[in-house]
């Protein structure tokens, strides 16, 4: 804790001298009361609701001029209760939820590196995740380009390591060991929207070697695809196509080896604003999966990887939350009505 405090110290220090450039500092408190029966898992008759108290509080800190951006989000994440109340540390501490900088070489190319929240688009394939009480960030490092007044791209590479070594280690994080995406996006015009995504997924895996030793190597995954997005007057409308391929892991705890990806992703989404407040949708998402008792060895399963799963498939988190990855897949149809007027929004879906 004293580590933070100094780095705090020295860089209110640094920037407090430099008054031509522009500082700021702001905060977030977020308490959660939820009552939980039938929440992300079918519920029996002998379970019981839970219910608790989560909390998130986090303190921003943005500094920046023509040149250089900086930010850095201490946050610390908990449930009500879940230390003494005479205690002495934090049951998760604080964390860096984001920590990077950013230098500007033109108005149109920079480069950012650090702790930092990726997101684009619907948040379908790369999403903060800002649900979730402690949300996600990611340690990479981004090119951001600006071809053009109506479009952007970035370019992402990140490389994971479970600490500093002499030697190769296995990599022990449930988490991807490397990734590269590419993100472009361009207004087509003043009411057409059209994004590209390619991403690399580099997952570790267990490779069986001379009988009885295993070897952790890395498995490759792309996806590919595209999305478009229409507005004119009271009309809306989006529409989304995702193609995965290359190999992943074969799924389960012991499980060595990998296998063939085959997967896809469809999705249509339209609203219009019958009258003044309320507005009327329909839609679909579609998930290919696999034949969990077919005799093919070929992963037929779309994964969301890194997406802001909970928005979508009704809210209850029972798909795509943790779960039903490289499972049988999924075909959602939906006719949201919303009522939104000031602050107050309604939403009814069936």
């Amino acid at each position: 804790m004293k580590n933070y405090y100094f780095f705090l110290l020295a860089f209110l220090g640094l920037t407090s001298s430099i008054v031509a450039q522009d500082f700021g500092i702001s905060g977030e408190l977020r308490p959660r009361f939820e009552a939980r029966h039938g929440f992300k898992t079918l519920a029996s008759p002998d379970d019981d609701p839970a219910a608790f108290v989560s909390q998130r509080t986090r303190i921003n800190f943005d500094f920046g001029d023509t040149k250089y951006d900086l930010k850095l989000t201490l946050q610390n994440v908990r449930v009500w209760g879940d230390v003494p109340t005479m205690n002495l540390s934090d049951k998760n501490g604080i964390t860096f939820h984001e920590a990077w900088g950013q230098y500007n070489f033109t108005e149109k190319f920079g480069v950012r590196l650090g702790r930092q929240e990726i997101a684009y688009d619907d948040q379908r394939i790369m999403g903060s995740v800002g649900w979730a009480q402690q949300a996600r960030s990611h340690d990479a490092l981004l090119l951001k380009f600006k071809p053009g007044a109506k479009s952007k791209l970035d370019v992402g590479f990140a490389l994971n390591a479970n600490s500093e070594t002499i030697f190769k280690e296995d990599y022990q994080v449930n988490q991807y060991k490397n990734l590269q995406y590419a993100w472009f996006h361009s207004n087509l015009s003043d009411d057409l929207g059209l994004s590209v995504l390619f991403l690399n997924n580099g997952m570790p895996y267990y490779q069986t070697v001379n009988i009885v030793d295993q070897e952790q190597k890395v498995s490759y995954s792309q996806t590919l695809g595209g999305r478009l997005t229409y507005k004119k007057g009271a009309f809306s409308a989006n529409g989304a196509t995702y193609f995965q391929f290359g190999n992943t892991p074969i799924p389960g705890a012991n499980a060595t080896g990998e296998q063939d990806l085959a997967a896809n992703y469809f999705a249509l989404d339209a609203h219009y604003n019958i009258v003044s407040d309320f507005t009327l949708g329909a839609g679909f998402e579609y998930f290919s999966g696999t034949d969990q008792d077919a005799s093919d060895d070929k992963n037929k399963s779309f994964s969301p990887f890194y997406g802001t799963n909970h928005k979508f498939n009704g809210l209850m988190d029972y798909f795509y939350v943790g779960n039903h990855f490289n499972n049988v897949g999924l075909l959602d149809i939906y006719v949201p009505l919303k009522y939104q007027k000031n602050k107050l929004t309604l939403t009814l879906a069936g």
